[in-house]
C-alpha cells in the first residue's frame, strides 16, 4: 500500500506501481503526468522537477522510441533514478504493439505496460488485451489498454493512425472482459503537433467515467490549453501523457542559444525540460501530492 506524505529527507528504495499512484489521483481528483525519456538529461529533469514540486510522477519509454534508446541502458537508468527519488516514481511502458516487447518490459522490471490494440479489430483488441493482462497480473504488473484510437502515430508501413472516438457503451464490457487496470480514451486529442485548435468531447469523457471505475488516461496532451487539461481532469482523467511539449521546450532553448557549446546546450535543454515539467505538474494539480 502506497504511503504518499512521507518524510522529505528519507530516500525511498523501492519502485512504485502506476496503479498505486493513479488510484490515489482518482480518489482525490487530480492528474499525474507521464513523460517519455530517451536520455539521462530527460530522466534527471523529470525527477528533479517532481522532487521540487513534491509531486508523484510517471516516466518511461515507448516501442517507437527503442531505436533511439534501447532497453539495455535507458531502463536501468530510469529504474535506478526512480528507486533513489524522494517522491513516488513509477516506470511505465507506453504505446506497444508487439507481445515480445511487452514481455521484455515486464522482465526488465516495469511496474506497468500499455498494450495498444487500437490498430486491431475490436474483437482482436479485446482478446489480445485479456491475454496480456493475465500474464502481467501474474507477474505483479498492471496494464493500460486503449479503446478507440488517438490519431497521429504511424504504423510500421508509415501510415498514420486515424482518430476513432471511444464508444462509452463499449467501455464497461471491454474492462470487464479484459481486466485492464487503466483505460486510454479517445476524445479529440492527437499525438504530436496540432494543426488546429483541438475540440475535446468532455461529454463523452464524462459518460465513459460513469461507465467504468478504472483510472482513465489522456494521450496527446501536448498542445492542449490549461483549461483543456483541467476540464479533462474534472471529468475523470487521472493520467496525462506529455512528450512533444517537453522536447519542444528543449529545442526552443537550444535555438535561442545556438552559439553555446555542446555541454552548455545539454544543461540548457535539461533546465528547459524541467521548467516545462514543473508547469505541467502545476496545471495537473499534482504539486504537493507526494
Amino acid at each position: 500500500m502506497i504511503k504518499l506524505n512521507f518524510e522529505r529527507d528519507v530516500i525511498i528504495m523501492a519502485l512504485y506501481n502506476m496503479k498505486e499512484l493513479l488510484d490515489d489521483a482518482q480518489r482525490k481528483q487530480y492528474g499525474i503526468g507521464y513523460f517519455n525519456a530517451v536520455n539521462m538529461e530527460m530522466v534527471r529533469a523529470y525527477i528533479s522537477a517532481a522532487e521540487e514540486a513534491e509531486s508523484p510522477i510517471i516516466i518511461g519509454t515507448a516501442e517507437a522510441l527503442l531505436d533511439i534508446a534501447s532497453f539495455d541502458w535507458i531502463v536501468p537508468l530510469m529504474i535506478d533514478q526512480a528507486k533513489n527519488a524522494k517522491v513516488p516514481v513509477a516506470i511505465h511502458l507506453d504505446h506497444t504493439y508487439h507481445f515480445d516487447t511487452l514481455m521484455q518490459a515486464l522482465r526488465a522490471g516495469f511496474g506497468s505496460i500499455m498494450y495498444d490494440g487500437s490498430r486491431e479489430t475490436h474483437e482482436q483488441n479485446t482478446e489480445n488485451s485479456k491475454r496480456i493482462v493475465d500474464i502481467a497480473h501474474a507477474m505483479g504488473a498492471s496494464v493500460e489498454c486503449e479503446l478507440g484510437s488517438v490519431g497521429g502515430l504511424s504504423d510500421e508501413t508509415g501510415g498514420e493512425d486515424i482518430t476513432e472516438y471511444t464508444n462509452p457503451n463499449e467501455a464497461k464490457a471491454f474492462i470487464e472482459k479484459t481486466g485492464a487496470d487503466f483505460l486510454a480514451v479517445s476524445i479529440g486529442t492527437a499525438h504530436g503537433v496540432y494543426e488546429s485548435t483541438p475540440k475535446l468531447d468532455l461529454e463523452r469523457l464524462g459518460m465513459i467515467r460513469e461507465t467504468v471505475d478504472v483510472p482513465l488516461v489522456l494521450h496527446g496532451g501536448s498542445g492542449l490549453s490549461d483549461e483543456d487539461f483541467q476540464g479533462t481532469i474534472a471529468n475523470g482523467i487521472t493520467k496525462i501523457n506529455v512528450f512533444t511539449d517537453i522536447i519542444s521546450a528543449a529545442a526552443d532553448a537550444l535555438t535561442k542559444n545556438s552559439g553555446v557549446s555542446y555541454l552548455e546546450g545539454l544543461q540548457l535543454a535539461e533546465a528547459a525540460m524541467k521548467r516545462e515539467t514543473l508547469r505541467k505538474m502545476t496545471v495537473f494539480g499534482s504539486v504537493g501530492r507526494a
